[in-house]
Order: C-alpha cells, then sequence, then structure tokens
C-alpha cells in the first residue's frame, strides 16, 4: 500500500493536473497490426492495443525484452529462471501467452518457460499486446493474451551496417551486429546478437536437505552466455510481389556452482544447454485496387534441444523398463557421467504451414481467412513412456471487420479447430468500437480452447525445490481448456494527453496445474526409467484438469507531452485471480488463489529529450516500477518492491550523414533494493542491486538516398521514433 500510494503521488497526480491544460487536435498516426491482422491507427484498432514504440524502447535502454515488458508496462510480472522466464500477464502463466515475432510463433519450451532471449531486444522495432483471446487470427496459446514483437526491417537500396555494446557490472555484455543490403530486386539482413553474465547471489542461506545452509555456493542468478545468428533474403520481382527465406541458429550455456560444500545438491554436477535453430519460407501477394488485398504462404520449421553438459562425474539411478512408479523393489542400476559428457533432455520440434489473405470488400467491409497447420514433435528419451511423443492440430479461421458506420465498428470471427485427440472445436470471437470525437468505447467477448501441450501429456520430470523433490507426471486422460474472456474500456486519446481504462473478466474451465497426488492415484501403466536416486523419498505430482478459474482486474493507463522534449507515462494494474484446486491431504477442491498474483502492479516513467545542435542531442529517461506481494501456495510469497532505474543517450552525427553514433550510460535500481530471501524462495525480485553500465553503438549507412544527398530515413540513420 505504501508502494502503491508513492506511485499516485509522484506520478498520477500530476498526469491529471496536466490534462487540464489539454488541446484537442488530432492524434498520432501510429498504425498497429497484431489485433485484426489488418493496419488500423491506434486510436481506431477495434481491439484494446498497447503499444511499446520506437521512442520508448530507445529511451529506455534496456537489456532484455523482460526488462522492457516489466518496465513500460504494468500488466507483466516474470521469475526468470535457468529454463527460461516465467511470464505471468493477467494471472496466467507463460504457456497461456503467445509470443508472436513478426506474426510467427516464437518457438520454445512447450512446457511454459520461454526462453525470451532469442528475442534481440536491440533489433526491436515495437511491441504490440493483446489482451485475452480477442482475435479469431490466433490459437490455443493466446488464452491470456499476445504479443507481437515487430523487428526492424531495413529495405533502402545500398548497404546498413551497425554495432551495439553494452557493459555492465558482474561482466553483463550484450553485443548487436546487423548487415543489411539491397541491389535491385534482391534483399539480404543478418543479425547476431550475443549476452553474457557471470551472475550473482544475493544470499548464502539455502533450504535444502531439510536444513537451512548458510554456506550455500548457489547463485540467486546463475552465469550464462548465448549467441544467435539469423539470416533474412528477400526476393521481389514484382513490386506487389515478395518472396523469404530465413533461418536462425541459437546457443545457450547455463554454468552452475561445482565442488560445494553440498554435493548432495544436484546443481554442481551438470551445466545446461539449449541449441535451437530455426527456417521459414514464404511469400506474399498484394492484388486488386489499389493492391490491398493479399494472400500470402508460411511454412517454418523450429527446433529446442535441452542438454545436462556433465562436470563432475554423476551417477543416476535407472529403473529398468516396465516396472511401475510405486515398484521400489524393482530392478535398478547406476550410470555413471564423466566430466565433458553430454546428455539429451527433450529436443522439441515444430512445423507450421499457414495460408491466410485479407480482402477488402465493397460496402466497408474487410474480411481475413486462414487455415493453419501444426505438427508437435518430442523427443525424449528418459522423460517420455516410450521416448517420444507427437501432436497434431489443424485450424479454419474467419474474421470479418464491419466499418458500416463512420462511428462504429463490429469485428466478428469464427475459428475451428481440429486435435489430433481432441477433436473439433468452434470457437467465436466479437468486439464492437464506439467513436465520439477523441473517445473509444470499446466491448468484447472471446471462447477460447486449448488442447494440453505434448508435455503436459506425456512428460515427466524430477523437480528439487527446497527440501522437497518432486516427480512431475504427464496425464493423457487431461481434457481441453476453455475460456470465456470479457472486456470493456474507455479511451480518450488526444494530441497532448490520451487515457484508457479496461477491465476484464477472464474466466476458464477445465485449467491444468500440476498437483500432489498420491502413488495409489497415478493410472495404471504409467512407467518410468528415471526416478531420481531410487530412495522413494519423491512426492508425485501429476497435471489434472482444476473444476475452473477465473481472473479479473482492471488496467489504467495514462500519459501527458508536458512540451515538445518532454513526456510522462503511467499505468497501473489490479488484479484478482480465483481458481479451485485438488486438496490432496483433505481429498478435495479447495478455492485459492493462482500462483504468482499480485494485487498491484504500477510502473511509470518521464522521457527528456532535446537536440542541442544539428550534431548532438541528449535524452534523459527515468522509470519506475513496483508490485504488491505475489502469492504462492506451497511457497513464500515474493516480497513487494518499488525499483527505480535512470537511462541517458547522446547521439551524434547529423542526419543526410553516412555514420551516426549513440552512446548510453545508466544507473539501475538506484535505491539499491535486493530481496535477500534464502534460495530458492526468493520469488518477488532477483535484482542484484544498483548496477552501472555503459553503451556505445555505431550506424553506416550508404544508400541511394545518401548519394543523391537526400536525408535517409530516421529510424535508419538516427535513433529517434520514425
Amino acid at each position: 500500500m505504501r508502494y502503491t500510494l508513492l506511485y499516485i503521488i509522484v506520478f498520477c497526480c500530476p498526469l491529471l493536473l496536466f490534462a487540464q491544460n489539454d488541446v484537442k487536435e488530432t492524434a498520432m498516426k501510429e498504425v498497429v497490426v497484431t489485433a485484426t491482422g489488418t493496419q488500423h491507427t491506434l486510436k481506431d484498432v477495434p481491439v484494446q492495443t498497447e503499444v511499446i514504440n520506437r521512442k520508448m524502447l530507445d529511451s529506455f535502454g534496456g537489456k532484455s525484452i523482460e526488462e522492457i515488458l516489466g518496465s513500460l508496462t504494468a500488466s507483466f510480472a516474470f521469475n526468470e529462471g535457468d529454463m527460461g522466464s516465467q511470464m505471468q500477464l493477467s494471472g496466467l502463466g507463460n504457456s497461456y501467452i503467445l509470443v508472436l515475432v513478426d506474426g510467427k510463433r516464437l518457438h520454445g519450451d512447450v512446457g511454459g518457460e520461454n526462453d525470451l532471449g532469442l528475442i534481440d531486444p536491440h533489433n526491436i522495432e515495437r511491441i504490440e499486446i493483446v489482451k485475452g483471446a480477442q482475435s479469431a487470427l490466433y490459437g490455443s496459446d493466446a488464452m491470456a493474451g499476445v504479443i507481437n514483437i515487430i523487428t526492424k526491417k531495413h529495405v533502402e537500396a545500398g548497404i546498413y551496417v551497425d554495432n551495439t555494446t553494452r557493459y555492465g557490472m558482474y561482466n553483463d555484455l550484450r553485443q548487436h551486429n546487423t548487415l543489411a543490403f539491397n541491389i535491385g530486386k534482391f534483399g539480404s539482413q543478418t543479425n547476431f546478437q550475443m549476452q553474457r553474465n557471470d551472475g550473482w547471489q544475493n544470499t548464502a542461506e539455502e533450504f535444502a536437505e531439510g536444513m537451512v545452509l548458510t554456506d550455500s555456493k548457489n547463485k540467486t542468478v546463475n552465469s550464462f552466455r548465448n549467441w544467435q545468428i539469423a539470416e533474412r533474403l528477400t526476393f521481389r520481382p514484382l513490386p506487389n510481389l515478395e518472396f523469404y527465406a530465413d533461418g536462425s541458429y541459437y546457443k545457450k550455456n547455463i554454468c552452475r556452482p561445482r565442488n560445494g560444500h553440498h554435493p548432495s545438491c544436484d546443481v554442481y554436477t551438470y551445466d545446461l544447454r539449449y541449441n535451437n535453430a530455426s527456417a521459414s519460407v514464404g511469400g506474399k501477394w498484394n492484388f486488386g485496387e489499389a493492391k490491398r488485398n493479399s494472400l500470402s504462404l508460411d511454412a517454418d520449421w523450429n527446433k529446442h534441444a535441452y542438454y545436462y553438459d556433465y562436470t563432475a562425474r554423476t551417477y543416476e539411478y535407472m529403473l529398468l523398463k516396465g516396472e511401475e512408479f510405486g515398484d521400489l523393489d524393482g530392478e535398478w542400476y547406476s550410470v555413471p557421467y564423466l566430466p565433458g559428457q553430454s546428455k539429451l533432455q527433450s529436443d522439441q520440434q515444430r512445423f507450421m504451414a499457414q495460408l491466410k489473405g485479407i480482402f477488402y470488400l465493397p460496402y466497408e467491409n474487410t474480411l481475413h481467412a486462414g487455415a493453419e497447420y501444426r505438427y508437435d514433435y518430442l523427443n525424449a528419451p528418459e522423460r517420455t513412456e516410450n521416448g517420444t511423443a507427437s501432436d497434431w492440430t489443424t485450424a479454419l479461421y474467419v474474421q470479418d471487420e464491419f466499418d458500416w458506420l463512420k462511428w462504429f465498428n463490429l469485428t466478428a470471427g469464427l475459428r475451428l479447430v481440429g486435435n489430433q485427440n481432441f477433436g473439433v472445436r468452434l470457437t467465436p470471437k466479437v468486439s464492437a468500437m464506439f467513436s465520439a470525437g477523441d473517445f473509444r468505447f470499446r466491448l468484447g467477448w472471446s471462447q477460447g480452447f486449448k488442447t494440453p501441450t505434448v508435455k503436459e501429456l506425456h512428460y515427466r520430470y524430477l523437480h528439487v525445490m527446497g527440501s522437497s523433490t518432486f516427480f512431475n507426471i504427464g496425464n493423457t486422460s487431461l481434457n481441453p481448456q476453455t475460456s470465456n474472456y470479457y472486456s470493456t474500456s474507455v479511451e480518450y486519446r488526444g494530441k497532448k494527453f490520451t487515457a484508457s481504462v479496461t477491465g476484464y473478466l477472464n474466466k476458464l474451465d477445465n485449467m491444468i496445474a500440476l498437483v500432489n497426488v498420491p502413488v495409489g492415484e497415478i493410472p495404471a501403466g504409467i512407467t518410468t526409467a528415471y526416478l531420481g536416486d531410487g530412495s522413494g523419498n519423491v512426492q508425485a505430482r501429476m497435471y489434472r484438469n482444476m473444476d475452473d478459474a477465473r481472473t479479473y482486474g482492471v488496467d489504467v493507463s495514462l500519459s501527458y507531452k508536458v512540451f515538445k522534449d518532454l513526456s510522462l507515462t503511467s499505468a497501473y494494474s489490479w488484479l484478482n485471480t480465483e481458481a479451485n484446486l485438488y486438496d490432496a491431504g483433505k481429498d478435495r477442491m479447495t478455492s485459492v488463489t493462482i500462483d504468482g498474483t499480485a494485487h498491484h502492479k504500477w510502473s511509470a516513467s518521464a522521457m527528456y529529450s532535446h537536440a542541442f545542435s544539428s550534431l548532438y542531442k541528449l535524452g534523459i529517461n527515468l522509470t519506475t516500477r513496483g508490485s504488491s506481494t505475489r502469492f504462492y501456495q506451497n511457497n513464500h510469497d515474493g516480497k513487494p518492491f518499488q525499483i527505480w532505474r535512470i537511462n541517458t543517450t547522446h547521439d551524434f552525427g547529423k542526419a543526410g550523414q553516412m555514420f551516426a553514433y549513440r552512446v548510453e550510460v545508466g544507473v539501475d535500481n538506484i535505491f539499491n533494493y535486493v530481496d535477500r530471501t534464502m534460495h530458492p524462495y526468493h520469488l518477488g525480485n532477483n535484482t542484484p542491486g544498483t548496477t552501472v553500465y555503459g553503451t556505445f553503438g555505431i550506424k553506416f549507412n550508404y544508400g541511394k538516398r545518401v548519394k543523391n544527398n537526400i536525408s535517409t530515413t530516421k529510424h535508419n540513420l538516427n535513433y529517434e521514433e520514425d
């Protein structure tokens, strides 16, 4: 409550006062595409959409997508760990959030912890966020919402090169490079990124092996390094026809403490390694009057592989195939792994194909239709019953936008989903927008349908949490999840002041969660080849359907342009969640709060930018973000926090010149907030305290416009918003 009051006093009150001086003028013509698949100005998009634009990204200078989303919006929460980012949006976790990169699904851990390190923060043009399953264009993964990362594209004739190097405390190094050229009908863009950090330890206390250790070697964040290279080739035989092919390779290593005082902690005997790869081809044809209609076809393949890299001799105890889970008298044997050896844990591959079309019809009618096919394949020799598992899903969708009246828009859609194991389901969506001057009123209702993932059906693995060891088991008897999402919002958008208030309710049936179960309740026939140390001191948890769950809340955002060089933004999110969870001890369903829920989250920023001459421009960004207590059922609640951050930018270079330079200097966590709760219960925030960083960037642009002494577009030469 103290943090919330401070936030309201410092940021909201000044914004409300500034609003009294608002001048009614035409709103910005910022264009968004995620909500409907068609282009709309942000002011007139039929579905409520939140945008983090290029100007905000450049001013903030974030090192990761987690830092960007967590600081520039109030709706997201993260628990970053070795396995990826445990993200939450409006009370729902990773598996309910669809992350897109240029409209394509990000492929990562189907179990729910996506590695957002796959996204290069220096290569982002803007981020569009649509909450709830409000569009028929997106499928089962979008019950909580859609995040569309739109990357920078360099299409001017000539050569473009940039290099950005960021270095901070804890040996934090972030490197980004782009090489792009366009010659005639051909284009190429190559991107490279590298990230590394030595990690840090906020406390030496750890609860493990039934005791509190005071000299633990475990770090709050482990040392890691990753790198990625991506290539995109384009061919435009006609002005209205384009073909493309692209691919990427990504590798991440997580180095964990070893040779500790407590070797029973398995973190000391192996590191983690991830290998990702992708390839895709496609094309787009624009036709009809003014070339507004379009047809596009895309096919892509993605791979996410996860390995143990052993750093010390390790014995893993195996139970012979065919033995029952609870039969500890079965035949056991041990397998030794030596330093330098590796073992595959899981290899998740996905193939997708999509055909879609956009048709502008008479009477202000816009039709969007498409078809999808998706095939998921899991190879986990020791984590699935048969070593592999697979699943396929097909979908047909249609969405129509009706703009018969200037002040009214109606968008309605249907999505027909067919799954290999769960049959066919039709889900409707409808939204309406009413316009009155600079005000917009929006209403929305949508149904969602989500089938269990391959991992939820078949995967089983050992998970150590404090002094407890859990054997998590897939469940082939799961039912699909369904949802009904309701939202209403009012928005005012003038030239200087904007404000929006959105209320929502998301009701889910058959929500899937891991629950504790007695060994005797595990379905007959389930066997395993991996039970940890074979001692039997393992609790069984299985994926099960809860009766129902619901999340509801209110999101508020305000922004005010004080004068040309200074603007203020502010956001607040109130959230409540309820779910029925099976209590094995009492053998009944109990009402609980969904893990990770924080009732209050907020963020705010002040952005100042001024050009002192044609050769130098200064930018200052002051940002704060905070959260109330985060609630958990089986672990300690996460502590509330508020963190302040300042970033300064210094741009050197003149528009039209081939070279431009940028220097950034910033301080994160100015007031040195650190959560020193013992490992592994630091569930509020894992920041190491105050950190200082610096960035140097250089851009080179030699193209047709430069050679003709015409100023190159701002987004290619200067670090400004288009």
